[in-house]
């Protein structure tokens, strides 16, 4: 189990203040240091690059999941972190080491000598460094917002991409127009390359159809080039022309993993990383797969305790989008605990960046009681009197609480507890019960 290491923190703090927006998209900055330390980004193994709205993270890792399976040496890049940045970089199968970690950071600070640039784009840029001087045989690289314009579209070529569900998100940067934002996913797609995508909407598949049309760039649609069928025991078919694949139910709970693992699957046959024949190593690697704060059941741990052993649920959803995955996910949990009818009670802090509203009113028909909390630590948490207010504007019960722990205290023990509305929030979470990601 890993544990919160804070070695790393002074080289970090530095970084945080080279420039003075938190983001400031685009590739020039990313480039040139890129290219002050080595060119990296040109030095990489076969890369799968992700993009979209939700469900990025859970691709990452059932490509993972699949790669190590059929014997692969696989490096990861995800953002952000849950509990301690180096969560952000694993390394041929590790997570990168506080050492590694700050060597690779204090070279691109070196490099950069205090010039303007963004935290996430000289840790991008560390990440590459760290990738293309370890051996893998697979780079599975997420995008941190949009695509055209953010730090990883560096790279000058793919072995795919993958586009995850579009939906209105982080509008402050991608604006509101959902061509407009498809257009910026549809910016990982390199010419001559296979692009594999989930089910999108019409407006959506418009966009990324006339990018991949220009760049002569081969398309494997989700429930049409490639499809699967769930069976009656959670195991599932996968069938791509005339290839059929069974694989054991995802390790990952939730309707929308069977989607998320059907893109994993397609990219890296897609991409020529497994083959027909080879593909059948890797299907166990369904059952595999670890995603820390994603539909994440706590049995163990300080909250957990506090709850007294009753169910209690993590996940990162924040999001309209991902609302709606979570609520289907409750049916399906509300099941097993014989509870459907009864309704859950959820615990939830949120940031200013989205309005709470549109998120608790997904989930209101689930809900039995919200106990709002203020995310500790970060500057843009709505305070939980606040969200307790918005909560009760929609209908629901609501009370406000001073922490997690509050907030579990106050809880029905009879009843099954879901804490969710931000991926910081989940961070919190998982380092108050003392359950690092590993």
């Amino acid at each position: 189990m890993l544990q919160a290491d804070k070695a790393a923190d002074p080289v970090l703090a530095r970084l945080q203040k080279l420039h003075p927006k938190l983001i400031d998209l685009g590739l020039e900055r990313t480039v040139g240091l890129a290219q002050a330390v080595g060119s990296p980004h040109q030095n990489l193994p076969p890369v799968i690059h992700v993009a979209g709205t939700n469900g990025k993270g859970s691709v990452t890792a059932f490509i993972r999941a699949f790669a190590e399976a059929a014997g692969l040496r696989v490096h990861v890049y995800n953002s952000p972190h849950l509990c301690e940045f180096r969560e952000r970089i694993r390394l041929a199968g590790s997570l990168v080491s506080t050492s590694e970690l700050i060597a690779l950071l204090e070279r691109c600070e070196t490099a950069n000598n205090g010039a303007p640039i963004t935290f996430f784009e000289i840790t991008t840029v560390a990440a590459l460094l760290g990738f293309a001087e370890v051996h893998a045989d697979l780079l599975i690289l997420e995008t941190g917002l949009g695509g055209l314009h953010d730090s990883t579209n560096i790279i000058a070529d793919t072995a795919c991409s993958i586009i995850t569900p579009i939906a209105r998100d982080h509008e402050h940067f991608l604006g509101t127009d959902l061509r407009d934002i498809a257009a910026q996913k549809a910016g990982i797609m390199r010419p001559d390359r296979p692009t594999i995508w989930a089910k999108q909407t019409a407006e959506v598949a418009a966009v990324l159809t006339d990018t991949a049309t220009a760049m002569n760039s081969q398309i494997f649609r989700g429930g049409d080039d490639f499809s699967w069928q769930v069976n009656s025991d959670k195991s599932w078919h996968f069938t791509w022309n005339e290839a059929r694949y069974t694989l054991p139910a995802p390790a990952l709970r939730g309707a929308h993993q069977y989607d998320n693992a059907a893109l994993a699957l397609m990219g890296l046959l897609a991409s020529g990383l497994l083959t027909k024949t080879t593909a059948h190593s890797a299907l166990p690697g369904a059952a595999l797969a670890s995603w820390p704060g994603r539909i994440q059941n706590l049995t163990g741990g300080r909250l957990s305790a506090i709850n007294g052993g009753a169910p209690l649920w993590l996940d990162g959803a924040h999001n309209r989008h991902g609302a709606d995955a979570l609520c289907s996910t409750l049916d399906e949990l509300s099941a097993d605990y014989d509870s459907a009818g009864i309704g859950w009670q959820i615990i939830y802090g949120a940031l200013n960046t989205r309005p709470p509203e549109p998120f608790l009113a997904a989930l209101s028909p689930h809900i039995k009681a919200v106990f709002c909390v203020t995310i500790e630590g970060e500057d843009a948490a709505i305070p939980a009197e606040i969200l307790a207010s918005k909560a009760q504007n929609i209908g629901c019960e609501a009370r406000a609480c001073t922490s997690l722990t509050d907030a579990l205290l106050h809880c029905d023990k009879k009843r099954p507890v879901l804490i969710c509305g931000s991926l910081y929030l989940a961070g919190n979470v998982l380092r108050e019960n003392e359950t690092f990601p590993d």
